[in-house]
């Protein structure tokens, strides 16, 4: 058992798409499941809510000319899609059963999210997958994934990056000298104007006081270093 008993994983759907930056790279959907797998072969209650970027994001409504809601309808879609291939690539290689879980009605392929049910899927050792954002739109993957990490009474959130190992003070990618944290405060992020996740999710997770942790997802072993009790990446909290 590691330092956390449950943890919800938040993963990007561009995480999934690797270099392409669009669709599903099976490398890295494999990686992923991998080490999902390997925290919960820890002991580890774990629910993952999944993003879904690389099929389409609410931001690329205007250049499709279609409406922001309908938008993030179809963004909602592309999370359904993602929590059902890892899914798949989770139950072709491992014993553990994996629920997904849908923000909105989808009967003939997924349960509905029902807080106490999925509470029940963790405590019976359950792998589970929560797609659909929060159902509504205007409302981002980072807001679910901090959500649903409150409902379900989390001890930490675990923030995958892709290609980056955590929060910097400035863009690794342009500023070569970027310092990176390894730990920080909530006001001091929000004050230094790091970006982590959107700020309306950033707020929730402090007024909760969630701890959360950002790392590499391209990182092999790094989430279940972090709950086995390793600092890797950067820990966010109150205080």
């Amino acid at each position: 058992m590691g330092r956390y008993a449950r943890v919800v994983l938040k993963v990007s759907g561009e995480a999934l798409a690797g270099a392409a930056e669009s669709g599903t790279d099976p490398v890295c959907l494999a990686r992923l499941a991998d080490e999902v797998a390997s925290v919960h072969d820890l002991g580890v209650q774990i629910a993952v809510v999944v993003g879904g970027g690389n099929y389409f994001r609410g931001r690329m409504a205007a250049g499709w000319g279609i409406g922001r809601a309908e938008a993030d309808d179809i963004g909602m879609l592309g999370t359904v899609m993602n929590a059902l291939m890892l899914r798949g690539a989770l139950t072709a290689r491992r014993e553990p059963e994996v629920r997904v879980m849908t923000a909105m009605a989808m009967e003939s392929i997924a349960e509905p999210f029902i807080r106490l049910r999925a509470d029940r899927h963790l405590r019976c050792g359950r792998i589970v997958l929560l797609a659909g954002g929060t159902g509504q739109p205007y409302v981002t993957a980072d807001y679910a994934a901090v959500q649903r990490s409150l409902e379900l009474s989390a001890d930490a959130l675990l923030v995958a990056k892709r290609g980056v190992d955590g929060v910097y003070d400035s863009d690794p990618k342009t500023h070569p000298d970027a310092k990176r944290y390894t730990h920080l405060t909530y006001r001091q992020a929000l004050e230094h104007k790091v970006e982590v996740m959107d700020t309306s999710a950033f707020v929730l997770a402090e007024e909760q006081g969630l701890l959360m942790h950002v790392f590499d997802v391209t990182t092999a072993g790094a989430m279940q270093a972090i709950c086995e009790g390793r600092d890797i990446g950067t820990s966010v909290t109150c205080c």
